[in-house]
């Protein structure tokens, strides 16, 4: 039969060595812009293509290089040829593929939406003749001498910096505004622009061509790129580093002035704008450009350095073999032949590109959720969690699946099943019981006593005392305040004056006018004395019940107080109370007469068990427990209001409330810990589940 016809525009480039030294060349398809890298016998076949016969093909080059070729090698490239569209369409049968390969490759509206949403390419310029216009005068960032004045800068930029350092951090705070994010975007825009054109006219340099610039809209934000696919087909490895890098050197060379132009200018838009590109390409460079996990420039850069096309992919399926092997020992060889070194290189590269993308496109499904409305939000959140993360992860299932027949009780296989066991037992079985929570135990008879006005200490009695013994009823300190005997006597004084004008009323005309108003206005009077009397009273500070006294410090009479001022706690002999927070999901598992075991962070403390007593069903509104406030170290998060200082928790939180503890317990003070309360038992996977559903419900709403 005769050969098929290769396509005329094909070309064929030498293209850089193997790392084991074997030639290869770039087969360049222009209708598509692919390139295929190719080896020595493809090579000399294709070469020999003329011959027009497949067996005087494979024999000539048996007989003229050290090549020994069968006819299966040379069906092998055919079927490579005609699989990827590279030959002549002669007949019905290769218009009936192409045209399946065509309708196989058209998507529905929804399947293109869904692969491109994130990413949409838009080709906005051809750049070929202003490339070839302009390139003689971009030959200057290509001499050794521009890059050593850029290294010079750069030093001299940062040494300049750091010593006026705290300046420069603090211009930061300049740019919170919508003004100066605005100003950072038009900043970070013209160092992408420089960006691109670093690889272009780098590209230009050695011989490739640019076919498009243009926007790439990443989640729905513009990111310029360029094309420079050709890049594959110059043979050198530096020079294809050099294309790949120029980016990266074009925005460093510009931050390095940028640095040394904001040590040297005045305060003004262009020191504003020198800072703003400085921080802006230093940043953006070193995070995101020089990151090989994703296909931006610092992969390419590796891959080039590695002279390893499709990094990615080969690193994936040697990741893929690796996890295989582990876990099931099927004996497939290696996906490729290298070196163990390298091998192990690429299968750590590939966990450390699973893991940084699992990282990556989860937030990204993040910023889809929060850039919609929330039902949208939802949707695409949901959309790019499964196509990204969960799909990869079925289909690696299935692809295991598919080989269940060559599964075989060995070594990896136990050990999997072993491992496999655990974690459902772990995750799946309702072995998980009872709920940790933070809680706070004190005695269960306590009260504290403080000034109730701004006062100073006339005595204090000789029980006042940290540790005294006291019986309710007894006087622990007597207060004086001027200011509350000052208004009592000027209440009293008015009192005294109403009562005569109400006795002399019926013999006095004039007092007859004001009728019962007076005997009101005497009733008020009375019962300001009655409640300044009262206030009176309380400056004499009574034990409240039977117990021992605590106090920070002596008082000493004649020491003022401020109002509020704490001075004694009355702790009761016996008895001990206490408090436990719960979050949203665990409120439900707790019911009064739960056990509790409450182990307290005093490490001299034995655990004490005691029942659940009540559970708030209303969340908390304020801690009043700051031992357990973030804000204080605590396990709580919460956020202190300002001015009025109360502490809101950050997330729903109930009170559970805890008594019926040993009698003959008795704590001197409150103690904070973790209290374990007997629940319904059930597994992490439901709780997960329960925790997954309720998530759904909240943020499917309006």
């Amino acid at each position: 039969m005769p050969l098929p016809t290769l396509r005329q525009e094909l070309s064929l480039s030498p293209a850089a060595a193997t790392p084991e030294g074997a030639p290869t060349w770039m087969l360049h398809d222009p209708a598509g812009n692919r390139f295929f890298q190719i080896g020595w016998p493809a090579f000399e076949m294709l070469s020999r293509w003329s011959m027009g016969d497949a067996a005087a093909i494979v024999a000539s080059v048996n007989a003229e290089t050290t090549l020994n070729l069968t006819l299966d090698d040379f069906e092998a490239l055919v079927q490579t040829l005609r699989q990827q569209h590279l030959l002549v369409a002669a007949n019905a049968l290769d218009t009936g593929r192409l045209a399946g390969a065509a309708a196989a490759s058209q998507l529905s509206h929804a399947m293109w939406l869904l692969k491109h949403y994130l990413m949409i390419r838009v080709p906005l310029w051809r750049p070929m003749p202003f490339l070839r216009r302009f390139a003689r005068y971009a030959e200057l960032a290509y001499r050794p001498a521009f890059w050593a004045v850029v290294a010079g800068a750069a030093l001299a930029g940062l040494v300049l910096v750091s010593r006026r350092w705290d300046e420069f951090v603090h211009t930061f705070h300049s740019y919170a505004d919508l003004h100066g994010l605005l100003t950072i975007g038009i900043a970070l825009g013209v160092a992408k622009v420089l960006h691109e054109f670093g690889h272009a006219f780098t590209a230009h340099r050695y011989g490739c061509r640019v076919p498009t610039m243009g926007v790439a809209l990443l989640v729905m934000v513009p990111v310029l790129y360029t094309d420079t696919t050709e890049a594959w087909k110059v043979p050198g490895r530096a020079e294809r580093l050099r294309i790949g890098a120029a980016g990266m050197l074009t925005e460093l060379a510009l931050a390095a002035f940028a640095t040394l132009a904001w040590s040297v200018l005045p305060d003004g838009p262009l020191r504003a704008g020198a800072f703003l590109l400085a921080t802006t390409t230093w940043i953006g460079t070193l995070t995101i450009n020089a990151s090989p996990f994703m296909r931006f420039d610092g992969y390419f850069l590796l891959s080039d350095w590695l002279d390893m096309p499709n990094l990615h992919d080969r690193a994936f399926a040697f990741g893929r073999w690796w996890m295989r092997e582990r876990l099931f020992g099927f004996g497939d060889p290696q996906p490729e032949p290298c070196a163990p070194q390298r091998r192990r290189f690429l299968i750590a590269f590939s966990f450390a590109t699973w893991l940084y993308r699992l990282v990556v496109f989860f937030s990204i499904a993040l910023l889809v959720y929060h850039a919609f409305f929330k039902a949208l939000g939802l949707v695409l959140f949901c959309v790019e969690f499964g196509w990204f993360i969960a799909r990869p992860v079925v289909r690696e299932v299935l692809a295991c699946w598919r080989r269940r027949a060559d599964l075989h009780w060995r070594r990896e296989t136990r050990r999997s099943a072993i491992v496999g066991g655990l974690l459902f037992a772990f995750f799946v079985l309702p072995w998980h019981g009872g709920v940790n929570a933070p809680a706070v135990f004190g005695p269960l008879h306590a009260q504290g006593l403080y000034a109730p006005e701004a006062a100073y200490v006339t005595q204090t009695a000789p029980v006042a005392r940290d540790g005294q013994r006291v019986r309710a009823g007894d006087v622990l300190a007597v207060l004086a305040s001027p200011d509350l005997a000052h208004r009592l006597q000027a209440a009293q004084t008015e009192e005294a004056l109403l009562r005569w004008q109400l006795e002399q009323q019926p013999f006095d005309a004039r007092l007859l006018e004001q009728g019962v108003a007076l005997r009101r206005r005497w009733e008020a009077a009375r019962e300001t004395v009655q409640g300044l009397t009262a206030q009176v009273a309380q400056l004499t500070l009574r034990a409240p019940f039977d117990g021992a006294v605590q106090t920070d410090d002596e008082l000493a009479p004649g020491t003022w107080l401020p109002r509020g001022e704490r001075l004694f706690a009355v702790v009761g002999p016996a008895g001990v109370k206490g408090e436990a927070f719960v979050g949203e999901d665990d409120a439900a598992r707790v019911a009064p007469g739960d056990s509790v075991s409450f182990v307290a962070a005093v490490p001299e403390l034995e655990a004490l068990h005691c029942r659940v007593t009540a559970v708030d069903r209303v969340n908390l509104a304020t801690l009043d427990a700051p031992s357990l406030a973030s804000v204080y170290g605590g396990p709580l998060p919460v956020q202190a209001q300002p001015g009025t200082h109360q502490l809101v928790p950050l997330a729903a939180t109930y009170r559970v409330r805890v008594g019926a503890c040993p009698a003959n317990a008795a704590w001197p003070r409150e103690i904070v810990g973790t209290a374990t309360i007997g629940g319904a038992r059930e597994s992490f996977l439901w709780r997960a589940l329960k925790r997954l559903v309720s998530v759904f419900e909240r943020e499917g709403g309006a």
